[in-house]
């Protein structure tokens, strides 16, 4: 196996461990609701407060990444998280759980915009879409198997183990990822010439002076940038939905049964693993035939329609089964998006590819965190039918939104001068 296939699956291991950490708190949802005697309106703020730490603190993550190396930022970040993970097991009350997720997700942020620095620095430009699609259809399947993992070990023994197990976990690998990874192929003693030389000549990275500064904010004058960042708001009300929402809406909302809760949990990430890795090969083909400005555009426009379409019918229908495989769909097609959104990220922003990125998913967390907690408020007064049709809707808008998209376009950051 090439050397860059090698850190992609180290780094998909990854993905697949924090979509596990994330989505163990949803599935076990329903047992730390009533064991620690929280409603529903505080169980959106627990919810929210994760989404509101990772997203303010993703663009400072990011930006630490390109200034010190994806590597070492990643090492920080795992670390920690997998702390909060174990602590999460610990949380005695409303008060706790709230203060212990705020901090979970200050340790998370950073995660993906790290692992797009290094993606950016391992893959070719015309690899990173089906990279990204690894990526992320690895998460999918860690999300896929946290309902198999978590409910056993809930039922067996205590939801508090669950935590405390999936934390070593993290705790492991951070270990191995020390001692082997590198943070650039030239500082690689395993890595054949001829790859090394076919990554150096295909990355579209500029060399910049060590010692040159740019202005961070300068980058947000650019249109594509803008239009980045409200295109995954849109996207990310939708995922973040799946990830915190989904399993409370299946059992307290559909009334779905708990001997059927893991299969119908999992499905849908199982359909949206298939979704990004096809939405990211499909970009990359595409964009050797029409180019990136439409090879990057034209397969999560497609996504993100037909995704808003399915969530909407899912809220209406009146079938459990019927509900399930829409949702499904949606999921799936919504996730074409999510690779090609971070390949378009590390497009725009070439050696600044931890800034872009961290921006374009504090923008979409911010709105996942209004969401999730709003969502909350809706369900308590209005029923759960009500939250997801609105949150279809939006989903729906960001196809549109991709038109604006232009990947071909490098976001240039004003370079200040240092007399």
């Amino acid at each position: 196996m090439k050397k860059r296939y090698q850190v992609l699956l180290v780094l998909s291991l990854l993905s697949m461990i924090t979509f596990l950490d994330r989505v163990a708190l949803s599935s076990a949802s329903s047992t730390i609701m009533d064991n620690l005697h929280i409603s529903t309106v505080q169980w959106g703020w627990i919810l929210g407060m994760f989404t509101l730490a990772y997203a303010s603190f993703e663009i400072p993550t990011g930006w630490l990444g390109d200034k010190f190396g994806g590597k070492k930022i990643l090492i920080r970040v795992v670390l920690w998280w997998s702390l909060f993970t174990i602590l999460t097991g610990m949380a005695s009350g409303f008060i706790m759980l709230l203060m212990v997720r705020f901090l979970f997700g200050v340790g998370e942020a950073g995660a993906y915009p790290n692992t797009s620095i290094l993606l950016s620095k391992w893959f070719p430009v015309l690899e990173r879409g089906r990279a990204q699609a690894t990526i992320w259809g690895a998460s999918r399947i860690g999300a896929a198997l946290t309902p198999f993992i978590v409910l056993p070990i809930q039922q067996r023994y205590s939801w508090h183990i669950s935590f405390y197990t999936l934390g070593l976990v993290g705790i492991v690998w951070v270990v191995f990822f020390i001692y082997w990874q590198k943070e650039d192929p030239t500082q690689s003693k395993n890595i054949s010439e001829e790859e090394l030389n076919y990554i150096l000549a295909n990355r579209d990275l500029p060399i910049h002076s060590e010692n040159e500064k740019t202005s961070f904010w300068s980058g947000f004058k650019n249109k594509n940038l803008v239009f980045l960042l409200l295109m995954y708001i849109c996207y990310a009300v939708g995922a973040y939905f799946f990830q915190s929402w989904f399993h409370t809406y299946l059992q307290k909302g559909r009334q779905i049964p708990a001997a059927q809760l893991i299969w119908a949990s999992s499905v849908p990430y199982v359909l949206a693993a298939i979704g990004c890795f096809t939405g990211g090969w499909l970009s990359d083909k595409a964009c050797i035939r029409w180019g990136k400005k439409w090879g990057r555009r034209l397969v999560p426009m497609v996504g993100l329609f037909v995704s808003g379409i399915c969530i909407m019918s899912a809220a209406l229908v009146n079938d459990n089964l019927t509900c399930i495989i829409l949702l499904a769909i949606g999921m799936a097609f919504m996730d074409l998006t999510a690779p090609v959104a971070w390949a378009v990220a590390m497009d725009l922003g070439g050696t600044k590819s931890g800034t872009v990125s961290g921006a374009m998913n504090s923008a979409g967390l911010l709105g996942a965190y209004l969401s999730t907690v709003v969502f909350g408020y809706m369900a308590s007064s209005y029923g759960y039918y009500l939250p997801v049709v609105y949150i279809g809707i939006l989903v729906f808008c960001g196809s549109f939104i991709w038109l604006k998209i232009d990947a071909s376009q490098k976001i240039e950051f004003r370079k200040i001068s240092t007399l």
